[in-house]
């Protein structure tokens, strides 16, 4: 990487090493912002070209954050921190590109830091909860299980949602503690209801990488005394776009317990048949877009639902169909093949109380 970016340096460029995987570069005359950001361009495409080591093949990518004095920082400090800001932007586009800062960004990262100090105290206080879904058999109509959904109800900043605080807590590395709750308290729960309902949890791809995941799964089913066919832990297609194997290892493991485990939102990112063959999966999740898109006759849709339903039935995994919400919807994917269907049709995500009514 360091020699691919010597060569791409001019007399008005430097380029050192902060440590870690990460470079800076220092543009002396920056006048020409085109210029600067044709050059961004230049070392991402760099960059991102395969690497020959030890007759390895390796690919990696890169993502670059521009900033610009004295616009937008009179010292290095200031100027480093802004260009942080907008590399953590250019990862969240999807990485592979560069963006500039923009004082906006200084205004969200401050958001996020005071949203990171309430979310670290968030358990200790009491404000996170979980709410349970049913999960319906789609022929008989009967209750095979719950999946649990984290709520986070701030004094602060009201109903945070779980699509902003969860990438948060992965950044933050206290996805491990929170996961760790709400899989103590889904099980523990769960073990009170009848034999033959399961309990589903979220599972983030950062704490399949934590060594300790087994050891926390093992000893709550332990504690809980929830057998552990009875759990089934959902995880999503990043798991296996990650660039080691520690997930795909410690998957191995979970399922060496005896624990189910879900493929979510299956369809809607890098669709791999590969890991389906090589991981053992109970069930495929089908995102509620494409049943939705479905139950307006989109043709692409009704494609994708039929094509995952065949390959799961090839595979002997079940398939639930996610955000049916009428019973068209319902009609629909269960003639298309779907064994199991939640949403709002058959229950929204219902207190701890409530569920224990249906259970």
């Amino acid at each position: 990487v360091a020699e691919r970016l010597g060569h791409m340096m001019s007399a008005n460029e430097s380029c050192g090493r902060l440590g870690g995987d990460e470079f800076a570069l220092v543009v002396r005359d920056a006048s020409d912002t085109g210029a600067v950001e044709e050059l961004a361009g230049r070392i991402i495409t760099a960059l991102s070209r395969p690497y020959a080591v030890d007759h390895y093949t390796l690919h990696i990518g890169a993502s670059i954050g521009l900033a610009f004095g004295p616009r937008d920082g009179r010292t290095s400090e200031m100027l480093i921190r802004s260009a942080d800001l907008a590399l953590y932007r250019a990862k969240d586009a999807g990485r592979g590109v560069f963006r500039v800062y923009e004082p906006a960004l200084y205004v969200q990262a401050e958001e996020r830091r005071v949203l990171e100090i309430a979310l670290r105290g968030a358990l200790d206080r009491g404000e996170m909860s979980l709410a349970y879904q049913p999960i319906i058999d789609t022929q008989g109509g009967m209750l095979r299980g719950f999946e649990a959904l984290l709520r986070w109800e701030s004094p602060e900043f009201g109903t945070v949602p779980p699509s902003r605080f969860i990438p948060l807590a992965e950044d933050a590395r206290i996805i491990a503690q929170i996961g760790a709750w709400v899989l103590r308290t889904a099980c523990a729960e769960a073990a009170s209801w009848p034999e033959g309902l399961r309990i589903a949890v979220n599972v983030s791809p950062v704490q399949l990488q934590n060594d300790g995941f087994v050891t926390t799964v093992a000893t709550v089913l332990a504690d809980s005394g929830l057998s552990a066919d009875r759990l089934e832990l959902e995880v999503t297609e990043g798991v296996f776009l990650r660039e080691d194997r520690g997930a795909t290892t410690t998957l191995a493991r979970i399922l060496d317990l005896g624990v189910r485990l879900s493929l979510d939102d299956f369809g809607i990112g890098h669709s791999s048949l590969g890991y389906l063959s090589r991981t053992r999966f109970s069930s495929i999740k089908i995102d509620g877009s494409f049943v939705r898109a479905a139950a307006r006759g989109g043709r692409e849709a009704l494609a994708i639902i039929r094509a995952v339903v065949a390959l799961a039935q090839s595979l002997d995994i079940a398939t639930i169909a996610e955000g049916v919400e009428t019973q068209d919807e319902r009609q629909l994917v269960a003639a298309l093949g779907c064994t199991h269907a939640q949403g709002d049709l058959f229950g929204r995500a219902l207190p701890v109380t409530e569920t224990r009514t249906l259970a």
